[in-house]
């Protein structure tokens, strides 16, 4: 059966693409073989090892090519076929009066011009023709063209859908190679997108965990979760949101599908407080410390030093059996890599980008 098509979207050529006709022919190229390479997702015979050497050397594009033509499932585009001056996408822009309608900024305060519409049009063209189970956007300007959305950082390494340009073709935004010449850090989280890119371009579709998560709980529910669920569970993983020297809310999940999340803080109500009455609220606290004082179960944190010290602080609340640590046991793993939840559920989970969804914060919790 044949591999899936996949889509690897650049930005513009390089100057050295310009001249060769095709792209990622130049040093962004050779890097983004050398990722595909240990990604999993091309291999690489003695002979297109020896042709990057020889890239290497004589900055040949023709080397490239050849391992590119080996590779058909692997599709190579760039969202503007014109190379800008300088490198700087500013090229394509200017003010909003004369900008392709219904396209948010590129650049702050800077519409890309209406003269480079049929650029979009062909690349709309291009993905129906090939229909790959996946686009890889590499960089701002493939992820603005199908989306509208930029800020690679926020986004990269989750998936969902296209809806400008053309709709409903799964993409994953990462950070463009050449951007990785200039910044070695980024190159591991580059690869791990990259080895995500790689199964999620099995099938066309979104694929979200299933989660069954109970919220705005009564007294009883809290009751019922914990006696029929927490009780004898495993592990408990264990998150709090925190406002000043409040907790917000507490969020209790004995298995990856199932959680609950009891709240303190609700802003619809005029007391501000989730529960009508301070005795109610006190009920409730007595049920989380049954559970964080029994050592019987073991929790599992995400920067629990933050969660463990603020919960006896802030609620004399002691917490018991803390055994394990995402943040810990990811740096522990990954010392060079980030360690926020947000990056890790970047990387482990096919969870959209949660942490990025809210346009209001009101809470606080740091776990990096």
């Amino acid at each position: 059966m044949p591999q899936p098509p996949i889509l690897i979207l650049g930005e513009f050529p390089s100057e050295a693409e310009v001249i060769s006709g095709h792209p990622f022919t130049g040093p962004s190229g050779a890097e983004l073989i050398r990722i595909l390479a240990e990604s999993g997702l091309i291999s690489l015979t003695p002979t297109h090892r020896e042709s990057l050497r020889n890239y290497y050397t004589t900055s040949d594009p023709t080397r490239l090519q050849s391992i590119w033509s080996a590779n058909p499932f692997i599709h190579l585009a760039n969202t503007f076929t014109t190379h800008p001056a300088h490198n700087n996408p500013e090229f394509f822009c200017g003010p909003k009066s004369s900008a392709i309608p219904g396209y948010p900024p590129l650049l702050k305060s800077k519409y890309v011009q209406s003269k480079f519409e049929p650029e979009l049009d062909r690349l709309c063209n291009e993905i129906l023709t090939l229909d790959p189970n996946i686009i890889i956007c590499l960089g701002n300007i493939p992820l603005w063209a199908l989306t509208g959305k930029t800020g690679i950082k926020n986004i990269r390494g989750t998936t969902f859908l296209s809806h400008l340009c053309v709709a409903d073709y799964k993409l994953l935004p990462t950070y463009h190679p050449s951007i990785i010449t200039r910044d070695w850090s980024l190159r591991p989280t580059v690869i791990a997108d990259f080895m995500k890119a790689k199964s999620e371009s099995a099938f066309p579709d979104l694929r979200r965990p299933p989660r069954e998560i109970w919220i705005e709980p009564t007294f009883d529910d809290i009751q019922t979760f914990i006696n029929t669920h927490i009780r004898g569970c495993d592990i408990l993983s264990t998150d709090i949101e925190t406002s000043g020297v409040r907790i917000t809310c507490i969020g209790f999940a004995p298995s990856s599908s199932l959680a609950i999340v009891i709240p303190f803080d609700d802003g619809r109500a005029k007391s501000g407080s989730y529960w009508p009455t301070r005795e109610d609220e006190r009920r409730v606290w007595d049920l989380v410390r049954s559970v964080l004082e029994d050592g019987s179960i073991r929790k599992l944190f995400q920067n629990g030093a933050y969660d463990i010290s603020f919960l006896w602080r802030a609620y004399g609340i002691k917490t018991f059996g803390a055994t394990e640590d995402t943040m810990l046991l990811s740096h522990a793993l990954q010392p060079e890599s980030l360690k926020g939840l947000g990056y890790l559920g970047s990387i482990f989970s096919r969870e959209r980008s949660w942490k990025h969804m809210r346009t209001k914060e009101e809470t606080i919790k740091k776990d990096a």
